[in-house]
């Protein structure tokens, strides 16, 4: 054993160094840099079905097959509330675990495609700005660009929201 290493409870070998997943602190974010989330998540009939009567949404054109067969689509579209909801979600693992502070809100969602069931949707965030926040000491506002596209590469919503983030030296201070 060298000097420095700990020694695991109850034996001889060195304790192992451990290693948390997290999110990103300010400070590690990269302007202009395309943070890809995998794996894509396939949605389903029962995604749709949960999310819409969880929420209350009583759309026929999530629900009623018969009645969205006879709709422009000619089928049922995926409740874009779930698909807002999941690509922001997509980059929690990767982006916003443990380092966030608050979500500040949300600008320019669109939906310019649908999203079927069965559809793969991958996720991608593009940071576009950050700034040190001028009222709150060791934090930083960072605006995410999300876009979601379906298997095909076809993009099915895109949305800007401002986040609050932890610096990295404020937050291990608070620790």
């Amino acid at each position: 054993m060298t000097a420095g290493e700990t020694v695991a409870a109850g034996g001889n070998e060195p304790a192992r160094r451990k290693i948390t997943q997290r999110g990103l602190y300010f400070d590690e974010f990269e302007l202009d840099v395309v943070y890809e989330h995998r794996p894509g998540r396939t949605v389903t009939e029962t995604d749709n079905v949960l999310f819409t009567t969880a929420t209350m949404n009583t759309q026929s054109l999530h629900l009623d097959a018969a009645w969205a067969e006879q709709q422009p689509f000619g089928q049922r579209l995926m409740n874009s509330m779930f698909t807002l909801a999941t690509l922001v979600g997509s980059g929690v693992a990767q982006l916003t675990q443990g380092t966030i502070v608050a979500n500040l809100g949300f600008k320019d969602v669109k939906f310019p495609h649908p999203l079927y069931h069965g559809d793969t949707m991958y996720s991608e965030t593009v940071i576009t700005d950050k700034r040190l926040s001028s009222s709150r000491p060791g934090q930083g506002i960072v605006t995410m660009e999300h876009t979601a596209k379906n298997q095909e590469g076809t993009v099915v919503a895109v949305a800007t929201r401002s986040v609050l983030m932890w610096t990295k030296d404020a937050h291990e201070e608070a620790e």
